[in-house]
């Protein structure tokens, strides 16, 4: 037997709030360990730097989970579509210390990968 449930549809949809683009100040909250290709390792890195992550830990490759939760720095997002899955881009990072500079001035399309490599300066 098949029954109309009003309002089911709804809940099918990606219940997630969509993240818009654009520059935004953060703080990691918690982290897990998953291990991905090395080609991610610089973006590791740039991360940790630019979060102010323990440079002592940094420089002996070690990333302590415990450690992670409290940083704080900018984050500029993107989004991509790829074979119809849309994927959030991490596309550059920036300590919290310029977050007043980087956030009065808009991020257009044309000036996302200039802007890009200036935060990560």
């Amino acid at each position: 037997m098949k029954r109309q449930v009003p309002g089911l549809a709804e809940t099918a949809r990606d219940s997630r709030p969509e993240v818009p683009d654009g520059i935004f100040l953060v703080r990691v909250d918690g982290a897990q360990f998953r291990w991905h290709a090395q080609k991610a390792m610089w973006k590791l890195g740039w991360f940790l730097r630019d979060f102010l992550y323990d440079p002592e830990l940094l420089a002996h490759e070690q990333v302590d989970e415990k450690a992670l939760p409290g940083l704080r720095g900018v984050v500029k997002i993107s989004h991509t579509v790829i074979n119809g899955i849309s994927l959030i881009n991490l596309d550059g990072f920036a300590p919290a210390s310029q977050w007043e500079e980087l956030s009065v001035s808009p991020v257009s399309t044309a000036s996302r990968s200039n802007t890009t490599e200036e935060t990560s300066r």
